[in-house]
């Protein structure tokens, strides 16, 4: 589909230049064929868009009139189990910016876009307007996503400190940190590719307009940075936890160890009359069995004693 802005937005399934204004346009890799010889794109970045990219920070290629770079865009907010991964290609060129569809199965990505281009006036409406709005779509549920995450590794730290974590709190923190990896990457790739737009190497922008550009670029760095500090917490709160395991680990081997002190002169006592000697006075003796008693609990209450005083416990 097709958007020229003018007095108003006017859609098209086909191709056609807007000589007095903006055009917009969300392909397909079909549609995309027959418009890279009509709009003089390489060969190389047709072939580009046949695939997903694997990485992030795939590249960004600078023509004489065009740019062309493919962009991983991701949902932070999406069911356990789902892919939060769309696949596009952008091309952004004077008065004009494509994008395409390398693989968007639940139409977010589109959807976003045709929110973008009725963000401003049609009249008004600029190229570096529009990418502009198109990425502040795709970040648009950002923010809240970090500040819950935020809040949930609070509470993780609130718990340790506590005493009482939750059994699972050493695989969610690393499934934290994997997100946090994914968004930290995310963002460096946006922020690559608005670098590139800044420079504005091949003039296809106004330089009256980079402010909006700049002004996407510091809250793409903005979020980057809130969740490195979150990332960096999580880091910490592994540290925390691993402290919390190790002083739980000891609490237990103290009391095994007091414990064991306790009972060992018992173990000396029933080792000691559980010889077989024929002449041990006790054994002829008529109170020699609560003798016995009275000696075990006469020994412990003196050890457990001494060991209170040493504050063992």
């Amino acid at each position: 589909m097709f958007y020229k802005f003018s007095d108003k937005i006017k859609s098209s399934q086909e191709y056609s230049p807007n000589k007095s204004g903006l055009l917009a346009g969300y392909v397909t890799n079909e549609e995309l064929q027959d418009l890279a010889s009509k709009m003089k794109f390489d060969q190389s970045t047709v072939e580009a868009c046949q695939s997903k990219t694997k990485i992030f920070r795939s590249g960004i290629e600078i023509y004489d009139d065009y740019t062309f770079t493919e962009l991983k865009v991701i949902d932070p907010v999406h069911k356990e189990g789902e892919d939060n991964t769309d696949y596009v290609a952008l091309y952004f060129k004077k008065d004009t910016l494509i994008v395409v569809d390398v693989e968007d199965t639940d139409l977010s990505t589109k959807n976003k876009f045709e929110r973008a281009i009725k963000r401003f006036s049609p009249s008004t409406m600029t190229l570096e307007k529009l990418i502009y709005a198109f990425f502040d779509e795709l970040l648009s549920k950002d923010v809240s996503f970090i500040e819950q995450l935020g809040l949930q590794v609070s509470d993780m730290e609130e718990s340790i400190l506590e005493g009482e974590p939750d059994d699972e709190i050493n695989s969610n923190l690393l499934k934290i940190k994997r997100k946090l990896l994914e968004m930290h990457n995310y963002y460096e790739q946006c922020l690559d590719v608005f670098e590139t737009l800044d420079a504005n190497e091949n003039d296809i922008f106004e330089t009256d307009s980079l402010m909006y550009i700049a002004n996407i670029t510091q809250r793409i760095t903005r979020l980057r940075e809130d969740v490195d500090s979150i990332n960096n917490a999580v880091v910490h709160l592994q540290d925390a936890y691993s402290a919390y395991l190790d002083k739980k680990m000891n609490n237990t081997m103290k009391y095994l160890t007091v414990l064991s002190t306790v009972f060992f002169p018992l173990t000396i006592i029933v080792g000691w009359y559980g010889m077989n000697f024929l002449y041990m006075p006790e054994f002829a003796w008529k109170y020699g069995y609560l003798y016995v008693i009275g000696l075990s609990i006469l020994t412990i209450v003196i050890v457990a004693l001494i060991a209170r005083k040493k504050k063992w416990f």
